[in-house]
């Protein structure tokens, strides 16, 4: 079982999380930010992944910190649980529809950090996130993951339908990128021969 436990504890945030890549999709989210756990719990549903995510963040402050650093600690658990990332197929990409909404998310798991969103917001925050820190969970993740994260919404009116398309996308493009290919049974998927 490819499976990881991060426990990160600053001034701003305490956070434990619990990883599982080869799951079902079960999760229990608790960031203290209703809609961030809405939309965690519909990566890990699409996704397929066990997760369980506990987080105290500053957020008599504002969500910042809450946001960046959950998305930190997950890119560690799933750099950690994936390991060398031998056997990987390291690249996954997904096309997601909701409603009038549609999203496509590019991943590769390279070990190179780079995150591209194209996505306009029509409102500035839904419930208590806003929506300018969609981009930066996306970004913090990449970088802590070591992937290249392409995520753009192709059109869309409703800016709850474009972000959780595109956390469905990337919970299903993560699936793909973190997938075992038997043909790659102890080997890297790079010409380098190291991720």
């Amino acid at each position: 079982m490819r499976e990881a436990q991060v426990q990160r504890d600053t001034s701003e945030t305490k956070i434990k999380i619990d990883l599982n890549i080869d799951g079902s999709g079960t999760n229990n989210i608790d960031t203290g930010i209703g809609f961030l756990n809405h939309m965690l719990a519909s990566f890990a549903v699409h996704g397929l992944f066990d997760l369980r995510i506990d987080v105290k963040g500053d957020l008599e402050i504002d969500t910042h910190h809450t946001v960046e650093d959950t998305a930190l600690v997950l890119g560690q658990a799933f750099d950690k649980a994936l390991s060398d990332r031998k056997g990987i197929v390291r690249m996954g990409s997904s096309f997601v529809p909701m409603d009038e909404s549609l999203a496509n998310v590019v991943v590769d798991l390279s070990g190179r950090p780079y995150s591209v969103m194209q996505a306009s917001w029509h409102t500035s925050s839904i419930g208590n996130l806003p929506t300018n820190l969609v981009n930066h969970f996306f970004e913090s993740l990449a970088v802590s993951i070591r992937a290249n994260i392409h995520a753009r919404v192709l059109y869309g009116i409703d800016d709850h339908h474009q972000i959780e398309a595109l956390f469905k996308a990337l919970g299903i493009a993560m699936d793909h990128a973190t997938s075992l290919d038997d043909r790659r049974t102890n080997v890297v998927p790079s010409t380098k021969g190291s991720l």
